[in-house]
């Protein structure tokens, strides 16, 4: 596929069914290169086997949910200033009913078990600030005043002046009679003129105060909704997650949960008994132990939770995962050797596989005995599927562009390490005999994983003439946790050794590969990787280090997560930050580089590249380097179409240049 075949890249959002199990809603996403934006729209399937309608029309709605009688549709849609809030359609669609008016938009919701309101969670904006004033902007707000030890978050921006609020609104009548625009009049004059009304109802807030929350679920009786509660620290941070639940009357809130049970919670939901599961991770004594968490499903009791999932073995924390009630049991996703499937969790812990093979889950849905499923594939970005008794009927046919503009598919391989160790990765070939020039990519993370999903970054390069090769490192998700955590404070080490050795072994084991002719590129850690290795093998013609974590030093004050990570992964000591840092050892690199960054990456901010970039350039070393606008750490998975293959095209350049296709 060619750079600008992005647009044929559809993904499936979490699904939604109806109570009779008798259809499935879900939503698509796309790039559009002439909106420069994702795109995407509604889409109903009568079950077990009708065709995908489209339901509405919206430039991008999104995270449908049926309401518990499935009499109505809830959905989000951007409003007339661009930000998204909760609308309301007959599931056979209509015209939609705009049900909330929040002045920063709508994040998370959920239906009432009545289905008589939605409990919905919003940003509150700090007077006079994020247009709250009319003619007032950003340059000219007051100061902010910061005292806590987080004060921004990658593509969102401050958050201490905007905490996310619990709310719940009324849910409108989708048959009700519309509002109008008013017609100018004369008026006396202490009577301003009336403006349309937007919403039927005013949505109640149930929160208040500086501290945010996360996570929306009502009780079963309705009475209470649960949320986590997200407080600034002052000193020191802390994962640990406190519960509590909401009164929907204002009558007050309770906590659940404590954060004595040292728990860091990533979801929640609640089942037909009133039983409240988590997805979370246990924290340490510290409060910040987050590598290779072990991500399982836990079930609150009294004043604290079981864990049903092995915490060694099964990782429920791919991007995306959620709790699905199923009857006594629970439907969530498992990442496992670059596969996410779906499991069933009983009550006791028995785990039993829903839907495998070579699939990513991406949500799921389940309601009288069916179950659906988002999906992933090698041949597809997105498809809505229908779980059987062991097997799955696809339901759509969005793959068929993106196979159709040429793909590949990439060959499975394990290759012992230098130590024994079994690395497990993929080679991807361009059609013909070779030999190819041979591309290295590192995943970013490093806890994350590269899987069997059809993949722009890959079927590019080898659209272009490479052979790419990518493994998942020791460090990587879905390997077992102690697969995981053996780079903690030994960055650079085995996951070195891993990917060189990975490299090696699929080039020995491929004629086609030309090992002599070979490049490197990796975003995020695999930007750290990057750099890391060109410090201390050069065999590689050029490089690529995009979004790096590069400088653990100056990375804890100015990331959003450098409170933490940097401590965790690489220590406090400065030997120990030395003995593992890329700034360390740029005066080694003399492999030509691109340094690839966004101006508003947060995650791994815009200063890790340009001290880099500058070190290498004051070194002697040949660099260049690339920065977007208005793009933050999330550019080659959902920034502007048009940067996206602007990207492609620099990197395309940059190949042909160091490392030209013969």
């Amino acid at each position: 596929m060619r750079a600008s075949d992005i647009d044929k890249l559809i993904s499936v959002g979490r699904p939604t069914i109806a109570p009779d199990g008798s259809f499935a809603v879900f939503a698509t996403s796309r790039p559009d290169l002439d909106a420069n934006r994702a795109v995407g729209q509604l889409w109903r399937v009568d079950l077990p086997d009708g065709t995908p309608v489209r339901l509405t029309r919206g430039v991008s709605d999104a995270a449908p949910r049926l309401s518990p009688d499935g009499a109505t549709l809830a959905f989000t849609r951007a409003d007339a200033k661009g930000k998204p809030q909760l609308w309301l359609i007959p599931p056979r669609g209509g015209e939609a009913v705009q049900a909330t008016d929040s002045p920063l938009g709508v994040e998370e919701y959920a239906w009432s078990p009545d289905g008589r309101s939605l409990a919905f969670l919003a940003r509150l904006p700090e007077a006079g600030r994020y247009g709250s004033v009319e003619g007032l902007d950003a340059a000219a707000e007051a100061p902010r005043h910061i005292t806590g030890i987080r004060w921004h978050a990658n593509g969102l921006g401050y958050i201490a002046d905007r905490p996310a609020h619990l709310f719940v609104v009324a849910a409108p009548e989708t048959d009700a009679e519309p509002f109008y625009e008013p017609a100018p009049a004369v008026r006396p004059e202490d009577e301003t003129a009336r403006k349309k009304r937007v919403v039927a109802a005013e949505a109640r807030q149930l929160t208040e105060g500086a501290v945010s929350h996360g996570g929306v679920a009502f009780t079963a009786d309705g009475a209470e909704v649960l949320t986590g509660v997200d407080e600034i620290e002052a000193e020191r941070r802390d994962l640990r997650t406190r519960v509590i639940a909401v009164s929907v009357d204002g009558s007050g809130q309770r906590e659940v949960l404590g954060v004595d049970a040292g728990l860091s919670a990533a979801g929640i939901a609640v089942a037909g008994d009133g039983t409240i599961a988590l997805l979370a991770h246990e924290v340490g004594e510290k409060g910040v132990d987050f590598i290779a968490p072990g991500m399982g499903l836990w079930l609150i009791e009294g004043s604290g939770a079981r864990r049903l999932t092995d915490a060694e073995s099964i990782d429920l924390g791919e991007v995306g995962s959620h709790i699905v009630a199923d009857g006594d049991d629970f439907l969530v996703q498992n990442r496992t050797r670059g596969r996410v499937r779906l499991v069933r969790v009983s009550r006791d812990g028995r785990l039993t596989e829903v839907l495998g093979g070579d699939v990513e889950v991406a949500g799921q849905a389940a309601a009288a005995g069916r179950i659906v499923a988002a999906v992933a594939r090698p041949d597809s970005y997105g498809e809505l599927v229908l779980v059987g008794a062991g097997d799955a009927r696809t339901l759509t046919a969005f793959g068929g562009g993106a196979a159709a503009s040429g793909i590949v598919a990439p060959r499975e391989l394990t290759v012992t390490g230098r130590d024994g160790y079994p690395v497990h990765g993929w080679v991807a070939t361009p059609e013909g005999e070779g030999p190819f020039p041979v591309i290295l990519q590192i995943h970013g993370g490093p806890y994350a994983s590269y899987g069997i999903h059809l993949f722009d970054e890959t079927q590019v390069l080898v659209d272009a003439g490479y052979a790419v090769v990518y493994s998942n490192p020791r460090g990587s998700a879905g390997y077992g946790r102690e697969h995981g955590r053996s780079i903690r404070q030994a960055m650079g080490t085995l996951d070195f050794a891993d990917v060189i050795d990975f490299l090696d072994g699929a080039v020995a084991e491929d004629d086609r590969l030309d090992g002599a002719r070979v490049g490197i590129m990796g975003g995020s850690y695999g930007g750290y990787l990057t750099a890391w290795i060109i410090a201390h093998d050069h065999r590689f013609a050029g490089a690529i280090v995009e979004r790096g974590f590069l400088d653990p030093v100056s990375f804890q004050g100015t990331s959003d997560i450098g409170t933490f990570f940097g401590d965790e992964y690489v220590g406090v000591s400065a030997e120990d930050i030395a003995r593992q840092s890329p700034m360390a050892v740029v005066d080694q690199v003399t492999t030509p580089t691109l340094v690839i960054h966004s101006e508003l990456d947060f995650r791994c901010p815009l200063e890790q590249a340009t001290r880099y970039y500058a070190a290498l350039k004051r070194n002697g070393a040949e660099a260049e380097m690339l920065v977007f606008p208005g793009e933050n750490h999330e550019l080659t998975r959902s920034g502007q179409p048009r940067h996206r293959v602007q990207r492609f095209d620099a990197v395309l350049d940059w190949w042909q240049r160091k490392l030209p296709v013969s």
